[in-house]
């Protein structure tokens, strides 16, 4: 946007929202350096520089800024901590959607200087697209959870391995009973025509499999011991099909649930619906949508297949969308309620219970 625009549109602001802030800054953060640019509320550039990207330095550099500010920066992978170790020195920070700042800020020219004046101007015009910020508390036990969700799938690749080695000698095995501590062991000791490095290939993986088996198992207690979760886990543990993993997940990804303002929302937040592509009078759906949290939306997902097994509500979904004859569609339908039920449990703050079946289901069925 060109700066006179930028300019007019800030009047504007200033006139509805008096500014308290006399300085705007934008932050291209970096693993080893953050480039800054600082400006006033009519675009004058007042300092631009780099500072380098460790806590001691920009604590230093926060502490030397004598006028009050706002500022925010693209929300990347290490964002995280610098945005906690400038929060407390700032009027407001705030982070930014990354997909919709790539969009709002594409040029021919691209540096960390001019982005930083980029995301210094979204600021000031009060045109960032912000981005919800969880809690540290949140945040740090949802890198647990995080971490617990790769050991799991670390123990089911030395699952498949183990059963290729296997496979790949000719041996005969029973699936079901492998990786049973005692049948694996008794395995090793009658399997014929099995090379001894094969068989050391199997011991090495079977304890690796149980070293994450046990790892991932001590994450999940820690995290169920949690006395800030304890709670929120039972409610939502009270709709039938929601388990542990589910109802941990459903907390530490979506934060706080009032800020999904509908189950339209919410579902489209879970990754369950498809991309919509509107132009004049047509409009057309294309395969579900890549922007949405994708460990939400693999949970719900895996336990969409699950659920109508346990829940007759649920089963009653399934069932007739599988009339249409596509068993995916059913359990992304599925999915949805499973996230209508989610939402507002964990908004009400009560345990489950059926009230108006109706009304979820038609809101749910605007996004489908």
């Amino acid at each position: 946007m060109p700066r006179p625009a930028l300019n007019s549109r800030l009047r504007n602001l200033n006139q509805e929202n008096p500014v308290t802030a006399n300085h705007y800054i934008g932050f291209d953060v970096h693993k080893k350096s953050v480039s800054y640019c600082v400006k006033t509320a009519d675009g004058r550039i007042v300092e631009e520089s780099r500072v380098r990207a460790t806590h001691q330095a920009l604590r230093q550099w926060a502490q030397q800024r004598k006028e009050p500010w706002r500022g925010a920066m693209e929300a990347t992978l290490f964002s995280g901590w610098i945005y906690d170790t400038l929060q407390p020195f700032a009027g407001e920070l705030q982070m930014g959607h990354p997909a919709l700042m790539k969009a709002i800020g594409a040029s021919k020219k691209k540096s960390d200087k001019l982005d930083a004046r980029k995301i210094a101007d979204l600021v000031r015009c009060d045109l960032l697209p912000a981005c919800y910020v969880a809690p540290v508390e949140i945040r740090e036990l949802r890198r647990m959870l995080r971490y617990r969700n790769l050991v799991v799938a670390q123990a089911v690749r030395m699952k498949n391995k183990m059963s290729g080695l296997l496979m790949e000698v000719g041996a005969e095995y029973s699936k079901q009973q492998l990786h049973g501590k005692k049948y694996f062991s008794e395995l090793l000791d009658t399997v014929e025509e099995v090379p001894e490095s094969v068989k050391d290939l199997l011991r090495l993986s079977r304890g690796a499999l149980e070293m994450f088996e046990a790892t991932q198992q001590q994450l999940l207690v820690r995290l169920q011991r949690d006395r800030r979760l304890a709670q929120r886990v039972i409610l939502l543990k009270s709709i039938r099909s929601v388990g542990e993993v589910t109802a941990l997940t459903w907390i530490l990804e979506v934060g706080d649930p009032h800020r999904l303002s509908s189950v339209a929302h919410a579902v489209s937040y879970c990754g369950l619906t498809s991309a919509l592509v509107s132009s004049a009078d047509k409009q057309q759906r294309g395969p579900i949508s890549k922007q949405r949290n994708a460990h939400l939306q693999t949970v719900l997902i895996e336990a969409a297949k699950l659920a109508p097994r346990w829940n007759p509500e649920l089963a009653a979904v399934h069932a007739r969308e599988l009339e249409r004859g596509n068993r995916n569609r059913a359990t992304l339908a599925v999915a949805r309620k499973l996230v209508a039920y989610l939402l507002a449990v964990d908004k009400s703050g009560q345990p489950f219970q059926i009230r108006n079946q109706s009304a979820a289901e038609t809101e749910v069925q605007k996004v489908v």
